[in-house]
């Protein structure tokens, strides 16, 4: 029998097809989002009957403003990665590196007695080279995945113990503390009463909204997700596309690292250690397909929110944390089940 190959036409159209049809999924799959939005304030008047002098106070809901954004901003970064169908389990090894090398530049180049001026260019001197360890860490993830073909999760197991080893060596298993003042106000100061960590997100959220909405490079992100053979028929440099995500999530990765830091007034190599599953959990509960191709910006915040109700409800009820763990395992579990059969009945319908 006589194999007939497909023509690059024809991979063409099939790769715009499943593009416009991921496009056409993307903009109208609203039933997931309404349904978290449901579940968030279902949660919250919960939490609120169960605890109505703690939780739904102001103190509370301030206290929750200081915490969630660390981990809502990881939760971006393995959202983008999750699009393209891999997964990036390194953030937390990649937070707290940077914020290591960091804190290591304020430690060392502000003197006792430094003035205002000198200690805000060392802060930002500090501040740059996180962004940048982040941006390499994430450079290094990138190229392993797209250019050695290595499976991202593979890729992401490895550099995690790898940046959390350096981590280990830089410190000696010791924590860093002692950062001027002008410093953690990033992690615990407010602007007229909004905490700053909440306005960082806020921006993050708009900046990635945009990013993934308004840009050619969510387009071609989300096609690569969908279909990467066909992307690439298609005229799509999924190399670039993958590095250039992966580096992204690096950044962001950074970014929450230092409000960590920021937020304790100290870097550690095993810091945040719950935050990947949370991440992972936060994305796959916010809409994100595990396949690739499909997410929201707004779902994962919502999904954020309901995360972080749920998570300050069970300490005012004084859940173990044991029981937490299981807890959030069987969510994530029925989450992904649940958004499973809603994506093949929309298939079919679309």
């Amino acid at each position: 029998m006589q194999t007939v190959k497909p023509s690059t036409e024809n991979l063409n159209k099939k790769g715009l097809s499943a593009f416009n049809f991921n496009i056409k999924n993307v903009l109208s799959n609203d039933g997931n989002l309404t349904r978290l939005v449901v579940m968030m304030v279902l949660v919250f008047i919960t939490m609120s009957l169960l605890k109505p002098n703690l939780f739904p106070t102001v103190d509370s809901l301030l206290s929750m403003a200081f915490q969630f954004p660390e981990f809502g901003i990881l939760a971006i970064a393995m959202m983008i990665c999750m699009v393209t169908g891999g997964i990036d389990l390194s953030i937390i090894g990649i937070a707290n590196l940077s914020s290591i090398l960091a804190a290591v530049t304020m430690v060392k180049f502000i003197p006792e007695g430094a003035g205002a001026g000198q200690i805000l260019i060392v802060i930002l001197l500090a501040v740059a080279i996180a962004v940048l360890t982040g941006l390499a860490c994430g450079l290094l993830n990138g190229i392993a995945i797209s250019a050695f073909g290595i499976p991202p999760i593979l890729t992401t197991l490895g550099s995690m113990q790898l940046f959390t080893g350096l981590g280990i060596i830089i410190t000696k298993g010791k924590a860093i503390y002692g950062f001027p003042l002008e410093f953690t106000i990033l992690g615990a100061g407010s602007v007229l009463y909004v905490p700053i960590p909440l306005i960082l997100f806020g921006i993050i959220i708009v900046t990635f909204y945009i990013l993934l909405k308004k840009t050619s490079y969510g387009l071609k992100l989300y096609m690569m997700g969908t279909n990467p053979t066909a992307s690439t028929y298609s005229g799509i440099n999924n190399l670039k596309i993958t590095i250039q995500t992966y580096m992204y999530s690096g950044a962001l990765a950074a970014i929450a690292g230092l409000l960590i830091a920021s937020r304790t007034n100290s870097a550690n190599a095993d810091y945040g250690s719950s935050y990947t599953l949370q991440a992972l959990l936060v994305a796959i509960l916010g809409g994100v397909n595990p396949n690739g191709g499909f997410g929201k910006v707004a779902g994962v915040v919502v999904a954020v929110l309901t995360l972080q109700f749920l998570s300050t409800g069970f300490n005012m009820l004084h859940i173990s944390n044991f029981f937490k763990d299981f807890i959030w395992g069987a969510v994530l579990i029925i989450v992904m089940i649940t958004n499973y059969i809603s994506n093949q009945k929309q298939m079919k319908r679309l």
